[in-house]
Parts: structure tokens; sequence; C-alpha cells
């Protein structure tokens, strides 16, 4: 098989060839891993390989179809799992992750661990370890992250889906930069076993970047359900999340909001974005109205959800230490940073912050009582240049010098708050509100800046409302493709 036959299909498409023996294992392997010979050197999308996936694979819905994870929360038995951070990037995982096994159920060929931002904090993908990973649709851009690497790796035609992960945003974000879906689940749809119950609160959900809107349902399928140490039973649609797919959505009514108080005056293209994406709502039978203010806080979402971070951050710093003995140079400064921020928080402002995630919920509950879902764009600038978001040189060194003489938690009192919410969240204010409240989001790949950059949207749904964003992004798949769309890599 040649690539442009290969890239021609999706997950789903390439299981068939495999079931019908139009194609082996072996073959599909051998053409995924030439083409990531070919782009990987200047994506830096896959970031270790996975030495001999097994000649036959397991005998499940995917079988043969050659597949990525995450090098984060995605554990393969015997290979670390670095996080992004130098600290673990040689400590091998003892089991593989209940995500990752299911995965393996299901046929898939795993070869590759993705790149990822060190503990996923950041929505780009730049960690020291690695390197930057590099967007094929322009490769002085960001991919997003957390799940940047992935995201990369399916824009460039390596794979045709890849594992991804989500805790305020992960899977949208870089779907929303590589023209991808990504869909993040219910909290608790998804398992985060065996070395966790929960992440994050249950705000990080496991899922996937994918082509095809059929390709995410049938994912789902695979991954959901509880498992013995989790917290949740979770519940589960009576028929299969791939039989949405095609179905028809209803007559949804739908509002719209653009601005937020984090980010007033998005840019033009995330406008252009919601505004194609309304039309073609209204022309396929949907009520859509504009919102005159967003249904929750958004402000205080954002502080919330920043603070929570902080202190998430000092937690996976002195467990990393912990089990690498590591010291802090092998951590990034900016991580660091953060959390000496955490470290510096009280535990009572910490439990008001994540007591207060239900009155968001309260308030955007109160929002579907009217409307079946809620659209905004998922990035409110096109993707960013890498390195945009590096400290200036004094910064740099006024920081070395704070964590050298830890007193980095006196950072508190100075604007780094303010600031860090308007440069983290300033281009991406819209994600984090399904990771608090626990509800389904999608984005979808239906708007091309005139550079030629993708900028989704993203859509949100009341709570086990997978199967209507299922059905709603299907629908639209079909009213504005983008399967012939491929990223240019470079040239």
């Amino acid at each position: 098989m040649h690539f442009d036959e290969y890239r021609s299909y999706d997950a789903t498409g390439l299981a068939r060839l495999v079931a019908d023996k139009g194609v082996t294992p072996a073959e599909l392997l051998d053409v995924a891993r030439t083409r990531a010979a070919a782009v990987n050197p200047r994506i830096n999308a896959i970031v270790r390989d996975v030495p001999a996936p097994p000649a036959d694979p397991v005998d499940g819905p995917f079988t043969g179809v050659p597949f990525l994870i995450k090098d984060l929360a995605q554990d393969y038995a015997g290979l670390p799992t670095s996080a992004g951070s130098r600290a673990l990037a040689s400590i091998p995982a003892a089991a593989h992750a209940t995500i990752v096994a299911r995965w393996i159920d299901a046929g898939l060929v795993i070869f590759g661990k993705t790149n990822t931002p060190e503990f996923g904090a950041k929505g780009i993908t730049e960690p020291t370890l690695w390197g930057p990973a590099r967007n094929p649709w322009d490769l002085s851009r960001t991919p997003g992250g957390s799940s940047g690497g992935s995201a990369a790796a399916v824009a460039a035609g390596i794979v045709p889906c890849a594992g991804a992960n989500d805790g305020g945003g992960s899977i949208r974000i870089p779907a929303a930069c590589c023209g991808l879906v990504g869909l993040k689940p219910s909290r608790g749809l998804t398992p985060m076993g065996p070395m966790t119950a929960e992440s994050l609160h249950g705000s990080a959900v496991q899922g996937v970047v994918s082509r095809s809107v059929r390709d995410t349902a049938a994912m789902l399928d695979v991954i959901s359900g509880g498992e013995p140490w989790g917290p949740y039973v979770p519940g589960l649609p009576d028929a299969s999340f791939a039989s949405a797919v095609g179905a028809e959505p209803g007559t949804l009514r739908i509002g719209v909001r653009v601005p937020t108080a984090i980010t007033p005056s998005p840019h033009r293209e995330a406008y252009a974005a919601v505004a194609a994406t309304v039309q073609t709502l209204t022309d396929l039978g949907h009520h859509v109205e504009e919102l005159p203010e967003a249904p929750f806080d958004d402000a205080a979402l954002a502080r919330e959800f920043l603070l929570s971070w902080f202190v998430y951050t000092a937690w996976e710093l002195a467990e990393a230490k912990r089990v690498s003995g590591a010291g802090d140079e092998a951590f990034e400064r900016d991580t660091l940073i953060l959390a000496a921020l955490g470290r510096a928080t009280s535990s009572v402002d910490y439990l008001d912050a994540v007591q207060r995630r239900h009155e968001h919920t309260c308030r955007l509950t109160t929002y579907f009582e009217s409307y079946d879902l809620l659209l905004t764009p998922t990035l409110a600038t096109p993707p960013p240049k890498i390195g945009a978001f590096d400290l200036p040189a004094v910064l740099e060194r006024a920081s070395d010098l704070l964590i050298k003489t830890r007193t980095a938690h006196l950072l508190r009192f100075t604007k780094i708050v303010d600031d860090t919410v308007e440069q983290n969240l300033g281009w991406v204010p819209y994600t984090q509100l399904a990771n608090i409240t626990g509800r389904p989001a999608i984005s979808l790949p239906l708007h091309w800046t005139a550079d030629g950059l993708p900028l989704g949207v993203q859509f949100v749904a009341p709570l086990n409302g997978e199967s209507l964003l299922i059905r709603l992004a299907a629908q639209l798949e079909e009213a504005m493709p983008w399967a012939d769309r491929l990223a240019p890599v470079g040239g």
C-alpha cells in the first residue's frame, strides 16, 4: 500500500480493509513507520518508539490499525511515561494503563508515544526534554497542547487517530490547531487507572484526536466504561456511540458566545469560524441565538481553574521528585514557578476553588434548560508561533533567582497570576468550562484562516451528551467536509 492510499482511509476504513484481507497489519505498520520517518524530523510528534509491536494483533474492531499513544497518563508496560519531564524520562511503567490495554484489546498496533509539555501543564507542546512539536499546517506554529504530538502526527498522516487526554482543553485545543476532531468525554466515562482513580478531581479524561467523526465515536465505544479500581460506574447510552453517526440530531437550540471576560476581543478569524458554522446550522434547520453574556462567570472560572492547576502542579512535582529522586534542576522553570504558586496557596483557598466548581455547573445546567448546546470558537486566535509564550530574558533571570533562593512563592503577591491567566488562557479561554463542570465537549475543524491555518469551533453539551454531539458533528461533517484537506507538513 502506498501512502496516498493509506491517507485516504480513516481508522475505521483501514480496519475494514484488514478484515476483508485487502491489506495486512504488517503492511499498514510499514506505511505508518515510513511516513513517520519522512515527516517526524520536521514535526517532532513521536518521541519514543514502542519496540516490536505484535505481528498478530488482537482481533477487535480496529485490528491492525497503526496507533500512537500520548506520553502522559497512558502507560505502556516496560516503557517510561515521561510526562514531558526529564525527571521521569527513564523510569519504566510497571503495567499498561487501563486505556492502553483497551486499545490493545481493540486490535490497535501501538508503535510510538507522542510529545507533550511537562506534566501536560500548557496549551502548547514545547518541553525542554523533547523539544517543540510543530504544526504540520505551518511548522513555525504550535500544534497546541497538551496532546500536541498526537495531533501533529494525525494531521501529518502518520496515523488516522491517536491517543490524547484533556484536563483543561488538551484534546480540543490541539484538534483545533491541527484541523482534527477532538471530543472530551464526560467526567468518569473513560478510565484513568490503574495508577490513579481520577485526575484533577475528575477534570482530566482520556480520549483521542482523529480525522473523522466515526473514528471518534467508535473509539469512544472502545474506551468507555468503569474499571474495578475506579471511582464511578459511568452511565452508558443504550446504543453504541458509533450508531449515533448518521442519526438525525433533531432540531437543536444552540446558544452562541464569542467574547469572554479573559479575551473580550477575540481574533476576527474566531468570529469568522463561528459565523460560518452558524450559517450552516441555520441552513440545516437549527435555531441558533447569540447570547448577550456568558452563561457562567468566565473570569472567576479561569482564576479558580488556574489556582487548582497550580496546586496540582505542586503535587505532581513533589511526586515526581519522590519517584525519581530528582532535584529542582530536573524540572522546567515554568513548572517550578507554577509549583511555587501552588505551595503558596492555602488549603482553604484551594478547597474554596474546588468547591466553587459546583456554582459553574449549576449555572451551566440552568442554561441547558433553555438550550441544547453551547457554541464557541475553540481558539480565540489562530495557532500561535512556537516560542510565543517564552519568558523574556529579564524575567527568566529574575525567576531563576527566586527559585534558587526558594522565594518564588512571593510571586503570588505580584501580577503573575493575572498575567498567567492572560497569557496561558487568553488564546484558549473557552475549553476549561467543560472540564470544571464535567460536561462533554467537541472541537470540529470547520474553519481555515486566510493563511490556511485551522481554527476549530466547540460545542458543549449537557451531562451524557456525547451521542448528541456525535450526531450533530456527523451532520456538520457532511455539510462542511474537511477530509480532503491535507496538511502540507512544511511543503
